[in-house]
């Protein structure tokens, strides 16, 4: 976080994909210090994070998406638990078909090849037909962390 906060000393909010919660727990006490907001990013079918909020404490989820082999942790640390309660994170679920379409899009348009895992933060500023799961503010500087590129490109 401080690399990009070196470089973008204006950034609002910074996207990052969670599983268990080591990268996110990181980035969302960094950002924190800079005052930058954090918006922690699950597939619906891997979204130990999202349930250990909702029920106030860690918990055990099933774990089936395209991005389980990377973000499937069956559930969260309490560190990244206690990150997602700051008032400045939030958290989002992104279905496997937005997934997808990010993983694509960065292919095509950047000639960035990433793992599903690490598309799937990217894959919450698609439109997946009912609209981005995160619509940032007219103005909002907004940073996409991909982390993960262990894929093979034959499949993109």
């Amino acid at each position: 976080m401080r690399e990009i906060h070196e470089r973008r000393p204006d950034l609002d909010t910074v996207l990052v994909a969670v599983g268990g919660g080591g990268l996110f727990t990181g980035t969302a006490i960094a950002a924190q210090h800079f005052g930058i907001r954090t918006v922690a990013v699950e597939p619906q079918g891997c979204r130990s994070l999202n349930a250990a909020l909702a029920a106030g404490r860690p918990v055990d989820v099933t774990v089936d998406s395209i991005a389980s082999d990377s973000l499937g942790a069956p559930n969260v640390s309490a560190m990244a638990l206690d990150a997602a309660q700051h008032p400045s994170v939030r958290s989002l679920l992104v279905p496997d078909d937005a997934i997808r379409a990010a993983r694509q899009q960065l292919w095509d348009s950047h000639r960035i090849a990433v793992e599903n895992g690490a598309a799937t933060a990217m894959a919450a500023l698609l439109d997946t037909g009912s609209g981005p799961a995160y619509q940032p503010e007219p103005g909002e500087r907004v940073c996409v962390i991909l982390c993960g590129a262990n894929t093979d490109p034959s499949d993109l």
